[in-house]
């Protein structure tokens, strides 16, 4: 049966208003029939993005051993920098002054900028959290330094990426009722505190959702931060120690008490059968460590499961990573080869298996693309989450 093609659309939806912004603009193209996932166009002071999209995190304005036109060979188009990070080192003052954060890195695409919040709780040795801000040691060099969310608005202004996101309470998980709660209120007043200090009309403010896995609490935020009219909106607080239905229950509560007409990005997913799922629910965006770091740990995402570079069975496995991936590592490199890389600890396997994920991750949301484009993105979910397994 031929399905029901995609309802398509001119231009998006203006019932909330104008942008903040002069540049940056969300474009709704198409609907999928039978579920809530859509095709958009973010457009952005540094080129356009088609979503759904995955975006490779660059912590440190790098994706670790990968150059920037490795990277944009591999599919990407926009990359996640990490405000907590670059503030320490170098310093916002630092990559301001050589131009910016594109600049800087050689990366001319378009840029997201978390607010640093996730990195503060998680990695500060020690914090203390107020209702002015965050207070915490650098786990670098053990300085005193307080994170408010006007410091993390300027840091990211400084820094000039095309999106900057509030500063979050986002707590570690499980957590009790009350401190999510108290979480959730904090998140709502520092949004408020963020969107008056933005003031670059250039760069697109997100608000970040919080709650865990309390329906309740995560919709008290969704709409309080709808309320303030951001130019998108971030999911958060469904990687830090949440199961897979756990997520799945945050986007059924979250995702259809959003805008239309803005942007909508799930933090810190990166896993292909994830993606799927959250794309169903209405996601338009996505980042995490997951592709680099499981090629960093030698392993690779196919269409039929993770391929363990390590393992003894391909020690003289002459094929490539995956059959008809036109990636670097596939397009020379044997798994045999790869294998030696890894267990000789040379440089090039990790850059290698790196390279072929954020490929096939690419490859995975290009599909996903033209599947609600023709009105068959139910079935591309099915039949991909039936090859992948488990």
């Amino acid at each position: 049966m031929v399905p029901e093609p995609a309802r398509l659309l001119a231009t998006a939806p203006t019932d909330h208003g104008p942008r903040t912004t002069d540049k940056t603009r969300f474009t709704c193209l198409a609907r999928d029939p039978d579920s809530a996932a859509r095709l958009g166009r973010l457009a952005t002071p540094h080129g356009v993005v088609e979503t759904p999209a995955f975006m490779p995190v660059g912590t440190q304005a790098t994706v670790k051993g990968i150059t920037p036109e490795q990277l944009r060979a591999t599919g990407s188009r926009m990359i996640l920098a990490n405000t907590f990070h670059l503030a320490l080192r170098p310093g916002e003052e630092v990559v301001a002054a050589l131009g910016g954060l594109h600049a800087f890195m050689g990366w001319d695409g378009p840029i997201l900028t978390d607010s640093g919040g996730f990195q503060v709780f998680s990695l500060a040795a020690r914090n203390r959290v107020s209702d002015q801000g965050v207070s915490f040691r650098s786990h670098i060099d053990g300085r005193l330094l307080d994170l408010t969310p006007e410091r993390a608005t300027s840091i990211q202004e400084a820094l000039g990426a095309d999106v900057a996101l509030c500063l979050d309470h986002c707590p570690s998980l499980p957590a009790s009722e009350s401190v999510l709660c108290d979480a959730v209120e904090r998140t709502i007043a520092w949004a408020r505190r963020c969107k008056a200090a933005h003031t670059r009309r250039d760069q697109a403010l997100f608000g970040i959702v919080q709650g865990g896995a309390h329906a309740g609490l995560r919709a008290r935020c969704t709409e309080a931060l709808v309320a303030l009219d951001f130019d998108g909106y971030a999911i958060g607080g469904v990687s830090v120690g949440e199961g897979h239905a756990e997520i799945r229950q945050a986007l059924a509560v979250t995702t259809h008490l959003l805008p239309e007409d803005r942007p909508r990005y799930l933090m810190g997913v990166g896993r292909p059968q994830d993606l799927l799922e959250a794309v169903a629910t209405g996601v338009d965006l996505f980042d995490c460590v997951l592709p680099t770091r499981n090629g960093r740990n030698a392993t690779c995402f196919t269409a039929k499961g993770c391929v363990k570079l390590r393992n003894a069975a391909h020690r003289r496995d002459p094929r490539p990573i995956e059959d008809g991936c036109d990636c670097l590592a596939c397009g020379r490199f044997s798994r045999s080869y790869l294998r030696h890389l890894f267990l000789a600890k040379e440089m090039l396997g990790p850059i290698l298996a790196s390279i072929h994920n954020l490929t096939y991750l690419h490859r995975l949301t290009r599909r996903i693309r033209a599947a609600i484009s023709e009105g068959w993105f139910v079935q591309l979910r099915r039949e991909v989450l039936e090859a992948l397994g488990p």
